[in-house]
């Protein structure tokens, strides 16, 4: 199964020019200002990861998120990693995997045998729901997903980019063993490279997916640089202030361009626009690095920029658009 990513800024230098450090990267959907990493001890480097570390991280998580007492968080080296160890957790049959949306779910099911449809039908035993998705922004209520998880065996909402409104989580409801609520770390964070997710779950789930995972999966600096970030509210409402704000400056930029807005989730916002793969081409040729999709004519993605250089470099590719 063919699936495209952001960040791939080797491909902008191959067939624009430049190198790495010439490029605005609004490729992703990562926080352009990451969590500060700092407070790393040489034990962190040298020593195979302990449980109380996990533990503490886990406690954390917790206490963030409201998980309920009857759930379990599983740690993980990324939610990458749990999309591609959920299929194992039932027998191969139907998943519904609405379209378009994050692609590796339906490449995970597809290689462990699974049909992928594109809504749930009779024969659907299981489904996959990116909240808020990616890349159109669709955000679904709480009791349409507390419906959908009473109607079929497994339901797996990946919430990796819920951080920016954490009062729409599905967290608070968790607890079934047939309900995966799944969360990113590198997202929100700014801190992609660490590779870092989670899964709350009921907890025999919650054990199944852990036994299917390797010994010390999770490296020594990640535990304790996630509890650090976990454990700093300020940073978080400070963060969520200023996404809020930076997403309103971004969706009007895409606007004053003649853009119309498909949707936003915090950290990036999806356009509608006459050709995105010109589009795509101009602001490349500004060393501003976009997503396209293969399956929409129309659609780009932009990431938001990070410093007041990065801001005025789009604005002026995007005025630049508007007059054309």
């Amino acid at each position: 199964m063919a699936r495209d990513h952001g960040g791939n800024l080797a491909q902008a230098c191959a067939r624009f020019g430049g190198t790495p450090g010439d490029w605005l990267d609004l490729s992703t959907g990562i926080n352009p200002l990451a969590y500060p990493v700092s407070g790393l001890v040489q034990e962190d480097w040298a020593r195979l990861p302990d449980s109380d570390a996990t533990d503490r991280l886990v406690a954390l998580a917790r206490a963030l998120w409201g998980v309920p007492e009857g759930a379990a968080v599983v740690v993980a080296p990324g939610t990458s990693a749990l999309i591609r160890l959920l299929p194992r957790l039932d027998p191969a049959g139907e998943v519904a995997i609405p379209a378009p949306t994050y692609n590796e779910h339906a490449a995970a099911f597809t290689a462990e045998g699974w049909r992928v449809a594109a809504r749930p039908g009779a024969a659907t035993r299981a489904a996959v729901i990116v909240n808020p998705n990616n890349p159109d922004g669709r955000r679904w209520e709480t009791h349409e997903l507390q419906t959908l998880a009473e109607a079929l065996p497994r339901l797996v909402v990946d919430e990796s980019f819920m951080d920016a409104t954490p009062e729409r989580s599905l967290i608070p409801h968790a607890g079934a063993e047939g309900l995966v609520i799944l969360r990113s770390f590198g997202k929100f964070y700014g801190l992609a490279g660490l590779r870092l997710g989670f899964a709350v779950t009921g907890p025999g789930t919650a054990a199944r997916l852990a036994g299917l995972m390797w010994p010390w999966a999770v490296s020594g600096p990640a535990l304790a640089l996630g509890a650090a970030a976990l454990a700093d509210r300020g940073w978080h409402a400070q963060t969520r202030v200023r996404l809020a704000r930076d997403i309103r400056r971004l969706v009007a930029l895409g606007r004053s361009a003649g853009w119309r807005l498909v949707g936003e989730a915090g950290l990036f916002a999806t356009f509608e626009t006459p050709d995105a793969a010109a589009a795509h081409q101009r602001l490349a040729r500004a060393r501003i690095w976009s997503r396209i999709f293969p399956y929409s004519a129309p659609w780009l993605r932009l990431g938001l920029p990070g410093t007041a250089e990065g801001w005025t470099r789009l604005e002026a590719a995007l005025e630049a658009e508007c007059s054309r």
